[in-house]
């Protein structure tokens, strides 16, 4: 007997075939809280891999299309992104068909032309979607960090890496299981290299600390 979202998978392949390579579609199998499939993947996911929505969340769907809302891939690049409630014959919740539309690059042009497009009305989040996806609040940071410092993940001096991790920790990032190896795949360097980092920026924050006059 075939999945029940096996007949959604020729849709996601569509989408993502005729709006390739901008747009990136998901398939999340509500049952097993996994990733079904996804087609033209820019945000380093995989089948298997956990939807990290909320626990419950099927529940709490009543509407079919949740969305649009704004998003941050890994590289810190903006997302505009849809989601379809996916039903049975019963009306009960199998499944979220995600769109993910990366807007960067027309954002930018905007931005440049000052004209046809809205920046001063922010797309809503969908909190129930994202509430615990730590993923996203990761993409978050780093996307408010090469902001601020006008640059790119390719752009980064060593000086700008050490910036980053640490505001990374900063912002507890390091304190959420298995976002050492994350992090490492964005920034392309190996997991050794992260630890060695956090650990010399940790230990001159202590030393820094330890010299303020008391």
């Amino acid at each position: 007997m075939s999945h029940p979202l096996t007949p959604f998978v020729p849709v996601c392949d569509a989408i993502a075939t005729l709006f390739a390579p901008h747009v990136e579609t998901v398939l999340h199998d509500l049952e097993t809280g996994l990733i079904f499939h996804i087609a033209n993947a820019f945000s380093k996911r995989r089948p298997g891999d956990s939807s990290l929505n909320e626990a419950g969340l099927a529940s709490t769907l009543d509407e079919d299309v949740i969305g649009p809302y704004s998003k941050s891939n890994w590289d810190g690049r903006r997302l505009k992104a849809i989601t379809s409630v996916l039903r049975d014959a019963d009306g009960k919740p199998i499944g979220l068909l995600c769109i993910n539309h990366d807007i960067e690059a027309f954002a930018g042009i905007f931005d440049q032309l000052k004209s046809m497009v809205d920046i001063a009305a922010p797309m809503p989040k969908t909190s129930a979607l994202m509430a615990e996806d730590w993923r996203e609040a990761v993409n978050a940071v780093i996307g408010e960090f090469l902001a601020t410092r006008r640059t790119s993940l390719a752009g980064l001096t060593g000086a700008d890496t050490d910036g980053l991790i640490a505001l990374l920790d900063a912002r507890g990032v390091f304190a959420i299981r298995k976002a050492v190896p994350y992090v490492a795949e964005i920034l392309k360097l190996s997991r050794a290299t992260i630890y060695n980092r956090l650990g010399a920026i940790r230990q001159k924050q202590d030393t820094a600390v330890q010299g303020e006059p008391r």
